[in-house]
C-alpha cells in the first residue's frame, strides 16, 4: 500500500487482490495444503510468484506452473525466493541448484515435454542493502545460530539438511571446475551397475594423492555389453590402472551361467572387486571428503580443501552424493531409498574404500 499510489491501484482486503486502472491485477493466494491447488484450476496468470518455495510440495509447484497460461502476448514466468530447509528442500535443490553454474540460464524441459529455461541466483544476507542498513546486527544473530541453520540460512547451504549422511559436504571445497587430466596421473573407474542404472566414475590421483572424480556415465537400460562399449567409448586413449565394481557383480547368473562381471571382461572392461562393507564404506567416503586448511608454500595463503575432489561436470553424483539420508535402523549406513539416489554414491564408496585400504597398506610398509 506504501508501493502503490490510489490513483493507478486500488486493493481489496476482503479478497486480497490488487486491481488497476488498465485492468491488470495482483492476486495474493495461499496453498496450505495439496488440495488448495484446486482453488486456482480455472485461474489464468501471466506471472507467478513464490515466497519460500520449500515451504511447498513439488506437486503443488508444478500444478502451478499450469496456471501460467494465457492468449495474450504477456510473457508468461514463474520467479521464487526461498531458503534451504523445508519440505521442498530436495526438490527444490534438483530442479533449481543441481542443473548447473549458478547465474546461468539453463535449457530444461517440463514434465510435459515442453522447453523452458530456469535461472538460479544465489543472495545472501549481505547482498539485502536496506537490512544491512537498518539491522546491521542481524549477521551477529545469524552467526549465534546452530552450525546448519547458520550454514543454511547465513551462507546459503543447501547441502545442510536434517537426516543428511555427509553433513560436512561443502559444494564450495568438494567441487572444482575441470581442468585437463595430465597424461602422467594415475586414472581409476569405479562403478555400481544394474539394468535399472549404470553409474561409472573416472578418478585421478596426482604426484600428491590427491584425487580428482573427472568424468561420469550415468545411464539406464543397459544390459552388460552396451554397458561395457559405452565405458571403453569414454574412455578414449586413457589408460586405467584398474576398475572398482561392488562384490555382486561376480555372482553367476541363471541364465548364462556367466558373471557380469565374466561378461564384462569378456567386452573389454576388466573389473577389481572391491568390498561391500557398507558402513566402513560410507566410513571411507567421509574421510575423502573431509575438508582441512593446507598453506600454500608460494604465498603462505591457507584455503580448504578435500583428499577428493569432484569436478562440477558430474551432475548426478553432485545431485545425490549431498541429500542421501542415514538409515533409520542403523544412522552409521545410508539410507537403501529411494534407491535413485543411492547408484552414484555406491560406486564411490567402491572407490573410496579400496583406495583406504591401499594407503594403510603403504603407511604400514613405509614404517
Amino acid at each position: 500500500m506504501e508501493l502503490y499510489p490510489r490513483q493507478i491501484a486500488s486493493y481489496n482486503s476482503s479478497k486480497h487482490t490488487w486491481t488497476f486502472q488498465n485492468g491488470s491485477i495482483i492476486d495474493f493466494g495461499y496453498i496450505d495444503n495439496e488440495n488448495d491447488v484446486y482453488q486456482y484450476q480455472s485461474a489464468e496468470y501471466d506471472v507467478i510468484r513464490f515466497d519460500e518455495l520449500t515451504h511447498f510440495t513439488e506437486y503443488m509447484y508444478t500444478y502451478m506452473i499450469s496456471r501460467c497460461r494465457g492468449a495474450n502476448g504477456y510473457p508468461k514466468h514463474i520467479k521464487s525466493s526461498t531458503n534451504p530447509g523445508g519440505v521442498g528442500h530436495v526438490w527444490v535443490k534438483e530442479r533449481f541448484i543441481d542443473i548447473g553454474k549458478y547465474g546461468e540460464v539453463h535449457e530444461c524441459r517440463l514434465e510435459t515435454g515442453e522447453k523452458t529455461t530456469r535461472l538460479f541466483i544465489p543472495s545472501f544476507v549481505t547482498d539485502n542493502k536496506f537490512l544491512m542498513e537498518s539491522d546491521p546486527d542481524y549477521v551477529k544473530r545469524l552467526d549465534a545460530l546452530p552450525e546448519k541453520e547458520r550454514k543454511a540460512l547465513k551462507d546459503g547451504n543447501w547441502d545442510i539438511f536434517d537426516g543428511q549422511y555427509f553433513k560436512d559436504f561443502d559444494r564450495s571445497v568438494n567441487v572444482i571446475e575441470p581442468f585437463m587430466i595430465p597424461d602422467n596421473w594415475d586414472r581409476y573407474r569405479t562403478i555400481d551397475y544394474g539394468l535399472d542404472m549404470l553409474a561409472c566414475y573416472w578418478i585421478a590421483i596426482d604426484g600428491h594423492g590427491n584425487e580428482y572424480c573427472y568424468r561420469e556415465l550415468y545411464e539406464n537400460d543397459l544390459i552388460i555389453s552396451e554397458a561395457a562399449k559405452h565405458i571403453l567409448e569414454m574412455d578414449g586413449d586413457e589408460k586405467i590402472r584398474t576398475s572398482y565394481a561392488p562384490p555382486d557383480l561376480w555372482n553367476r547368473r541363471n541364465d548364462t551361467g556367466k558373471s557380469a562381471a565374466e561378461i564384462f571382461r569378456e567386452n573389454g572392461v576388466y573389473l577389481s572387486k572391491s568390498s561391500n562393507n557398507r558402513v566402513i564404506g560410507w566410513y571411507a567416503v567421509q574421510e575423502h571428503l573431509k575438508i582441512y586448511e593446507v598453506k600454500d608454500e608460494q604465498t603462505g595463503e591457507v584455503r580448504k580443501t578435500s583428499k577428493l575432489r569432484i569436478f562440477d561436470t558430474c551432475k548426478n553424483l553432485l545431485r545425490t552424493l549431498p541429500v542421501i539420508q542415514r538409515d533409520e535402523k542403523n544412522p552409521n549406513d545410508c539410507a537403501k531409498e529411494p534407491h535413485e539416489l543411492t547408484h552414484a554414491p555406491d560406486a564411490i564408496r567402491g572407490f573410496c574404500i579400496e583406495r583406504t585400504k591401499a594407503t594403510k597398506i603403504m603407511t604400514d610398509l613405509e614404517f
